[in-house]
């Protein structure tokens, strides 16, 4: 090749990406990573922490949402009556605040003569509580402890979810998911077919958006997810989600969750904080050794990554999205992040055949669980079951079947290889 060439190739790259940027379109960026919210005491938290660059509304920090975060409720604050933890970072801590963690919640129903999920009906003193699938392990007050029903016959157990770097995922267009859930039967002969559920906007009534949080994509914004959890996991009613599960032993009026001096609830301040953080990094290290780089063309070459997407570009920057209440800003807008999921619902033989907000075919379906920060689990699976990858692996089925079978079919160099990969995740 002639420096001529070389000089014209250039030329034409660069107008290219100038008529790119003239027609009002954005070159993508990777998105920022990195473990940047340690957890400290109350005096310093968030003092080390830093975010992805999310603008803060008026008179907010990243620190303060952190604080926010992290902050212990009690039942003067309005936890309970029924409840898992006391703050959000109780559960969502490793290794740093927003990550995920060994605990797990339980989650039982029962199916009706036409085989159809239903929810229990749990007593509390007299009362009761239905509606949900949860069981809360924790009550403000004996009276208000919730346990199992004996007729509830599909029972399991759920682990935390990360959050880190979900504002990304937010970020990512409805389009996008169709797309990887419409390619994906013609990438597998038609044994992987991920599904795609509308789910509502709490903060948008009447509007819908295709889900992406939670092990049942019940939640399409970070907003609608975070009211959601301080109900179910703390026992704190907001604006969405005005209502107690019981009244037995409440003392705090409806919603419990107030805005402060900003006109910011804790809601906001949580789905804020959970905007701004990064990405999970890889292990930088053990990802260019020459075996974890074998490992991932071997994860390639068997098909994990038809589900497990290995790179996602988000909406550009404007954007409107969560039925027009939240605009892309520049911050998350046209990023490329790598999550290794799809964020669509897969029978993969591993179900826990609890139905929320999807139809009842989504009972044995769950997320494909995104691996980004893989490295930091010492559990695995939805219920954290599997103590090794290799039986994590080994625990597929259903649509994934023939994807375990190309992995048996490795050899011990091989194996070895791919789970080196998926240690630097």
């Amino acid at each position: 090749m002639t420096l001529k060439t070389v000089l014209v190739i250039c030329l034409v790259t660069c107008l290219c990406l100038i008529g790119i940027r003239l027609l009002g379109q954005q070159v993508p960026v990777e998105a920022p990573t990195g473990f940047d919210t340690p957890t400290l005491q109350t005096v310093n938290a968030g003092s080390q922490s830093s975010s992805n660059g999310l603008p803060e509304p008026s008179g907010d920090t990243f620190v303060r949402d952190q604080q926010v975060f992290e902050k212990r409720e009690d039942a003067s604050l309005g936890l309970g009556p029924v409840f898992n933890a006391t703050s959000c970072s109780e559960c969502h801590q490793n290794p740093v605040s927003g990550g995920a963690s060994q605990i797990t919640e339980i989650r039982v129903g029962h199916l009706d003569d036409n085989g159809n999920f239903v929810n229990p009906t749990v007593t509390v003193n007299g009362g009761t509580i239905s509606g949900r699938s949860l069981i809360n392990d924790r009550a403000v007050c004996p009276e208000a402890q919730e346990h199992v029903p004996a007729a509830e016959t599909i029972r399991t157990l759920r682990a935390v979810l990360n959050t880190l770097g979900d504002g990304f995922v937010e970020a990512i267009d409805d389009g996008t998911l169709l797309a990887m859930a419409k390619m994906q039967p013609a990438m597998s002969n038609g044994a992987i077919h991920g599904e795609a559920i509308q789910v509502p906007i709490l903060e948008a009534p009447g509007q819908t958006r295709i889900g992406r949080f939670g092990w049942k994509d019940q939640h399409g914004s970070l907003l609608s997810f975070t009211a959601d959890a301080y109900l179910n996991e703390m026992g704190i009613t907001s604006r969405l989600k005005p209502t107690d599960m019981t009244s037995v032993c409440k003392i705090k009026n409806d919603p419990e969750d107030t805005p402060d001096e900003l006109g910011m609830a804790n809601i906001d301040h949580f789905a804020q904080f959970m905007r701004a953080t990064k990405a999970p990094p890889r292990d930088t290290s053990l990802e260019a050794t020459p075996d974890a780089q074998a490992g991932q063309v071997t994860f390639e070459n068997i098909g994990c990554n038809i589900c497990h997407v290995e790179s996602i570009t988000t909406a550009p920057a404007g954007t409107v999205l969560n039925g027009g209440t939240f605009t892309v800003p520049d911050a998350l807008g046209n990023k490329v992040i790598h999550p290794f999921s799809d964020f669509l619902l897969h029978d993969v033989g591993t179900g826990d055949g609890i139905v929320q907000a999807g139809p009842q075919d989504t009972a044995p379906k769950l997320r494909t669980t995104p691996l980004w920060g893989l490295r930091m689990h010492s559990r695995f699976l939805h219920d954290l079951s599997a103590l090794t990858l290799e039986d994590a692996i080994l625990r597929h089925a259903g649509e994934a079947k023939h994807v375990k079978r190309r992995f048996r079919d490795l050899n011990a160099a091989e194996k070895q290889q791919l789970i080196t990969f998926l240690r630097s995740l």
